[in-house]
């Protein structure tokens, strides 16, 4: 593979994996308000936010990182307390999420470069988070240390000039009798860079009169700015180490340095003691003597104190640094757990390995046929085995692309939010069943109907706040989106507990636009199901989501092309539910399969109706069922079968939407689960027919579409 394959294939890679951290940071952020502990959301969102800049960084996309780091900034002020969880934080956050998307799609588009217009439109969210980067400092390190001690007296003055280490020391009393002089260890550092402050402290001096000139008694705090690692610093002070307190901490404004240096590690068993070592924040025997105390106390009285405790204890580590090394660990351990859960494989692989194991389907049964001719029982009784393998293997295979509904669910949280405000209505989203899964491919169809029901629901569903008043409801409207499982099939419940419909106005409109006749004698469901008409409306506005009666036709016309129905319920004053029923997969169908001939056919099992025999010796083509008119499409005429006609022939029932016909068949073979092959561009004109699929035997039989077959049926384009 080229150099340029291997970048185009990471690039796709980090596209995939910021557009998935992106999807969690949006669901954190809109989640953060209802948190009561919302540290740890808090520190996923920024986690998140850090992870894409850094991989942009790594890809040269400098604009991304520019726009991005500001986001991290604030997400950074948030998590360090300074500033507070507000609904105006996570409404200027939620468009900054969004235009990093567009960003990241932009890179998946093949745009590298920076993009003017896109630019302009960030640098107008940037300074709609300025407000959120002035919060109120926190209280520094060095003025949390130096109110422990005693009155600081400062020997200068002035503006202090920036550095990078913090130095306190206190040397032993008897450092000058042992010919230590301190000033002589401060002039040393100079060798390692600039001291660009000191402080003297005198907390330990005596009065006067017991003061000893050989003494030392002077404590200095120090701003020391070198490029010198810590440990060479600590090493200035090897002589005097045992009968004195040095301690060296990084400056606070340095502390977002080390913290991203921590999380920059990428050793999957680091220990908390090693992330701190390998950043450069503690020195080796900084770490040892940490863990020498610890032991001593697991010795004494276990279990001991964390090694992050003591080394804070110690005063040789600050606090968030031992937080983001706390944080890198967990966020290690937790990638390498879905690392071993988890493996990314492409869809069209796994579609090639139901292909596949179809082909296995057919040499099998070739084995098994050969197997009955030569009569050996052994062969045949060991390819049984292998058979129920195969199918076991098919099965495993068609699990493979089950996802939970979840995914789909979650992208409404933010549409929820976003129309409430949009229509000046107080609404909530509630969400169960997220766990259900379901066919990848049926999630990705499923989403447009999804989205209209939701938006429709919200708009012409639940009331505003002062009808609901009236009405004795809460201001605060609810949306629910629910999933189960029932007798093989994916149920999706969309429901609001709003007005409800109208039924006399929905009956009254149809009788209107002509669609039923004046005076009939509908049942609830009838009516209801008439707002699925073409161009069907009973809205007396026409507003920005609905109202022109364009859409829920749609919606039904989607829902049946995944094979699938809807039904609605809906109470006066309480509420509508909306229940779409879609199978779990459409690479797989419970069928009926039937004999034509030589031939065999399968109908999808959710189109039959009924079974009943044809009468004897009926040239019609039609019959009365029940008092109804039931036409006849012979599949014999149809698909040109020659060949002795049976003699007792029956009818399968099958239904879609409004229409009703009989296929007359000659043999009924009972139901079958079997998994759907795509006929091939060469067939894509042949109507009626959806699909094949392989039998047992390893006989190719034809899927029926009814729906197609219904329509052309009704238009006078099938014969009977």
């Amino acid at each position: 593979m080229s150099l340029d394959a291997e970048m185009r294939d990471a690039l796709k890679t980090f596209t995939i994996e910021s557009l998935e951290l992106l999807q969690d940071m949006e669901e954190g952020l809109l989640g953060l308000e209802d948190d009561q502990e919302p540290a740890e959301r808090i520190n996923a969102i920024f986690r998140a936010a850090h992870t894409i800049k850094g991989s942009s960084g790594l890809f040269g996309l400098d604009h991304i990182v520019a726009f991005t780091h500001v986001v991290e900034s604030v997400l950074d002020t948030l998590r360090d307390g300074k500033l507070a969880v507000s609904s105006d934080l996570v409404a200027a956050l939620l468009p900054c999420c969004d235009h990093i998307t567009s960003l990241i799609r932009g890179v998946a588009d093949g745009q590298t470069e920076e993009d003017p217009a896109l630019t302009a439109a960030g640098r107008l969210l940037h300074e709609g988070l300025q407000p959120f980067l002035n919060g109120e400092p926190q209280k520094t390190a060095s003025s949390a240390l130096a109110e422990t001690q005693d009155k600081v007296e400062a020997t200068g003055g002035g503006v202090i000039e920036a550095g990078n280490w913090h130095l306190f020391l206190q040397f032993g009393e008897n450092s000058l009798r042992d010919g230590m002089d301190p000033l002589s260890f401060i002039r040393y550092l100079t060798k390692l860079g600039e001291i660009v402050h000191l402080t003297t402290f005198s907390g330990s001096m005596p009065d006067a009169d017991s003061m000893d000139p050989e003494s030392s008694y002077l404590g200095f705090e120090i701003i020391l700015k070198s490029d010198a690692a810590k440990e060479a610093i600590e090493n200035v002070f090897d002589f005097v180490r045992d009968t004195s307190h040095i301690h060296i901490l990084p400056l606070e404004n340095r502390i977002p340095y080390y913290v991203e240096l921590i999380e920059s590690l990428t050793e999957d068993n680091a220990q908390l003691g090693e992330m701190l070592l390998k950043s450069g924040v503690i020195t080796p025997r900084e770490l040892e003597e940490g863990l020498k105390t610890q032991q001593t106390q697991t010795d004494a009285s276990p279990p001991a104190a964390r090694i992050g405790e003591i080394l804070i204890d110690q005063k040789v580590v600050q606090q968030p640094l031992v937080n983001a090394a706390l944080e890198k660990q967990q966020q290690l351990k937790d990638n390498k757990a879905r690392e071993n859960q988890s493996i990314r494989v492409d869809a069209e692989r796994l579609d090639k390995l139901i292909d596949l194991i179809g082909e296995l389907v057919i040499s099998t049964a070739a084995v098994s046929l050969r197997a009955k001719q030569i009569g050996d029982v052994a062969l045949q009784e060991t390819n049984a085995a292998v058979i129920s393998l195969v199918e076991d293997v098919r099965d495993s295979a068609l699990q493979l692309r089950m996802v939970p509904i979840g995914t789909t669910f979650s992208r409404f949280q933010r549409v929820v939010r976003d129309v409430s405000k949009e229509l000046g209505k107080d609404i909530k989203l509630v969400i169960t069943g997220a766990e259900t899964e379901v066919d990848k491919s049926v999630v990705e169809k499923i989403g447009d109907p999804l989205m209209h029901l939701v938006r429709n629901a919200m708009d012409h569903g639940i009331e505003r706040a002062e009808v609901r008043a009236e009405r004795g409801k809460p201001a605060q409207g609810t949306l629910r989106l629910n999933a189960y499982h029932s007798s093989g099939n994916i149920v999706i419940e969309v429901s609001d507990d709003g007005g409800g419909l109208d039924r006399d106005k929905i009956l009254a409109k149809a009788v209107e636009r002509e669609l039923v006749q004046p005076g009939a004698s509908l049942s609830d469901q009838e009516i209801y199901a008439l707002i699925f008409e073409p161009g069907f409306s009973t809205a007396e506005q026409v507003s920005s989501l609905s109202g022109r009666g364009v859409g829920m036709d749609v919606v039904k016309r989607n829902i049946s092309e995944l094979r699938g129905v809807i039904h609605v319920d809906s109470q006066p004053g309480l509420g509508t539910t909306l229940r779409i029923h879609l199978p779990l997969t459409l690479a797989i169908i419970d069928g009926f399969l039937v004999g034509v001939g030589e031939s065999s056919y399968v109908i999808p099992l959710d189109r039959v109706v009924e079974c009943v025999e044809l009468p004897v010796d009926d040239d019609r083509d039609y019959m009365e069922l029940r008092g109804e008119v039931l036409p006849f499409i012979r599949l014999r005429q149809l698909f040109r079968k020659t060949g002795p006609v049976s003699r007792r022939q029956n009818v399968i029932v099958v239904e879609h939407l409004d229409l009703k016909a009989g296929l007359v068949v000659d043999k009924l073979l009972g139901e079958l689960q079997t998994v759907i092959k795509p006929l091939g561009k060469l067939f894509g004109h042949v109507q009626g027919v959806g699909g094949s699929t392989i039998l047992g035997s390893g006989e190719v039989a034809l899927i029926i579409d009814v729906p197609t077959m219904l329509r052309q049926q009704e238009q006078g384009l099938v014969t009977g």
